[in-house]
């Protein structure tokens, strides 16, 4: 039974209208219909409504957090447990946008370039659970969110321009939150510390951990060395990315470029934002590079 029908079963089991459940939750009524039927996987705080209307202590919750998990990669689950109780992240992304920023549009083009035979029926579940983890930053201590963002990655045409276009003005957007820090690393910085992303989270104790792809799996790692080493080098990529203000001037210049169509046009936009981007970001050092394998999350 879906946590949809469970909510159902026990209003109906109490002789409740869904117009007075809405009443008992503090909820609106169209959304308890949502819920039941399914259209609408209910957010953290009508779960635990729910636990304290019906008398069951985190029953709901939990069951709403096994809804959250359900479809998702076995190995990235615990992933989504560490995002969940988070303090602070600190992401680095090579080729992508991080999963927690992407808007529908652009995490449905990522889930259908991997999973070219799926339906659209299960592509369109997969967005709505990668747009649910935004709940983070609606807590009432909301998450830290760090992401240094790898250049080649806002040149990247995923699902084509107008995409790009609506995911480039999300992340200016997401930029003006008091909980999100973007920034840009620039090709003209050189050869970044790590050649591939990784992500720090910070639970609530303050203990940290690492967390990494590969293409088939993701691994969590708590070792004192592997943390300390990761945040070593998150902080050599913070010192050559770009400034917070240079970033969204960057982002925004690589937004210009998708508004023109002519592909010559784009190619001579992009060449004149090399320009750019040399002049406005820090002069190239090398750096030593360890490279480690790894992928950035679906």
């Amino acid at each position: 039974m879906t946590f949809g029908e469970e909510i159902k079963h026990a209003r109906e089991s109490r002789g409740w209208s869904q117009a007075k459940l809405a009443d008992e939750l503090h909820f609106q009524q169209p959304y308890v219909s949502k819920v039941e039927t399914g259209r609408q996987l209910a957010s953290a705080q009508f779960a635990k409504q729910c636990d304290v209307v019906f008398g069951t202590p985190g029953v709901y919750a939990r069951m709403r957090r096994r809804a959250v998990e359900w479809g998702n990669p076995m190995w990235f689950i615990p992933y989504l447990r560490l995002e969940r109780e988070a303090r602070a992240i600190c992401d680095y992304s090579t080729t992508r946008v991080t999963g927690i920023l992407q808007t529908p549009k652009y995490a449905e083009a990522v889930f259908r370039a991997a999973h070219r035979q799926e339906s659209a029926e299960r592509i369109q579940a997969w967005v709505e659970k990668r747009i649910q983890r935004r709940e983070v930053f609606e807590r009432a201590d909301p998450l830290s969110l760090s992401v240094i963002l790898y250049e080649p990655a806002l040149w990247a045409t995923v699902g084509g321009p107008d995409v790009m276009r609506a995911q480039l003005r999300y992340l200016v957007a997401a930029s003006e939150s008091p909980h999100i820090t973007l920034q840009v690393f620039p090709i003209s910085a050189g050869t970044a510390v790590r050649g591939a992303p990784f992500t720090l989270v910070t639970a609530g104790d303050g203990t940290q951990v690492l967390y990494e792809e590969t293409y088939t799996r993701g691994q969590v790692d708590d070792s004192a060395e592997a943390v300390a080493e990761a945040r070593a080098a998150y902080e050599l990529l913070r010192t050559d990315a770009l400034s917070r203000e240079d970033s969204v001037s960057l982002i925004r210049h690589v937004m210009e470029a998708y508004t023109h169509e002519h592909p010559m046009e784009e190619v001579q936009l992009q060449r004149s934002k090399r320009r750019f981007v040399r002049g406005m970001g820090p002069r190239p050092r090398l750096v030593r590079r360890r490279s480690r394998p790894g992928q950035q999350e679906p």
